[in-house]
């Protein structure tokens, strides 16, 4: 099925002239920012939050604060099914890749892939076929294979030729800390990443994410207030820059402070014991506009459009695919 099932790749810079595309998901992080009628300011604010703050971690030989800038690509991964003469495509990867631009020494570098990353399939095993699960049962569980469909999707991808045609490196991808979760302060400290955080149990998405290959550990970065969870293959530490870890910190938290200002923009920092809580009332929040309850409407719709328009019609051959593709 090597030739029957492929990916292509497609690429698209994030500025504040930034339009979504008709398959981007809507819910995604980026593609929210560039909606309505605060949509231009509302991306060249994120812009420059990110810029600042890159450069507030990059402080070294940076006196005036200026140094650096972080630009943004759109990456997207679409699987191309061709199967008993039918062809089609469906985006099953969206992610945001970074790009360090130095103003001093008119350099540019690459980032890190994994910004924000978002997936059609995830909104379907998450707001459609878990909620399903569960419906009218005392206990909460997991359906059989949960996530490993989504799992060998982004590991065939990885692996693929066409990825390491574009990426010399495995992604990173950051997210909020798990809300029902307690974390705990360790005794190490990474120069750029802070403080390092462990928790008292893995997360679902922990879990989901395992199917990736990935593992988490956490951390909350110098002037930080909370941990962030990074999700990655290799060795974090070691196999990236100082650079290239900030620009995904600076990416990363700059969105967690529009859309999770209760925990990301909070007015007080984690403690050696931290709960993270979306109910909590002591926070700031950006100038950037931003609707979190339609947000979580149109995942259950984007679930069901992914249900229609790939997991139903390509069921079989998803599945046999799957079975050989583990690596």
């Amino acid at each position: 099925m090597k030739k029957e099932i492929t990916f292509t790749i497609k690429s698209l810079r994030f500025d504040e002239d930034y339009n979504p595309s008709e398959n981007t998901r809507i819910t995604t992080n980026f593609a929210n920012l560039a909606r309505g009628e605060k949509r231009q300011e509302n991306l060249r604010n994120t812009l420059v939050m990110i810029d600042n703050r890159f450069n507030s971690l990059a402080h070294w030989d940076n006196p005036v604060g200026d140094r650096y800038s972080v630009e943004l690509d759109i990456i997207t991964a679409q699987l191309n099914i061709n199967i008993a003469g039918k062809s089609d495509v469906f985006p099953v990867i969206e992610v945001l890749k970074t790009n360090i631009v130095d103003k001093k020494t008119h350099e540019r570098f690459d980032g890190i892939l994994g910004n924000n990353f978002s997936s059609y399939v995830r909104d379907y095993d998450f707001s459609v076929l878990l909620p399903e699960h569960n419906k009218n049962k005392s206990g909460f569980s997991l359906p059989d294979d949960f996530g490993v469909l989504h799992g060998d999707i982004f590991k065939r991808f990885i692996n693929s030729d066409i990825y390491k045609e574009f990426f010399n490196k495995t992604p990173v991808i950051c997210l909020s800390v798990s809300s029902k979760n307690t974390y705990y302060r360790t005794g190490n400290q990474h120069p750029v990443l802070g403080i390092e955080y462990q928790q008292d149990e893995p997360s679902l998405t922990d879990e989901y994410f395992a199917k990736m290959g990935l593992r988490a550990r956490y951390f909350m970065p110098e002037n930080s207030v909370a941990p962030l969870a990074f999700y990655f293959s290799g060795d974090l530490l070691s196999d990236y820059t100082n650079l290239e870890l900030i620009s995904t910190i600076s990416t990363m938290e700059t969105f967690q402070k529009i859309y999770r200002p209760e925990i990301y923009n909070a007015n007080s920092a984690a403690g050696k014991q931290y709960q993270p809580s979306l109910n909590f009332q002591d926070y700031s929040l950006t100038r950037i506009v931003y609707d979190r309850e339609e947000r979580s409407q149109l995942a259950v719709e984007q679930g069901k459009f992914t249900e229609e328009h790939f997991i139903k019609p390509y069921q079989t051959v998803l599945k046999q695919w799957s079975a050989h593709s583990v690596l």
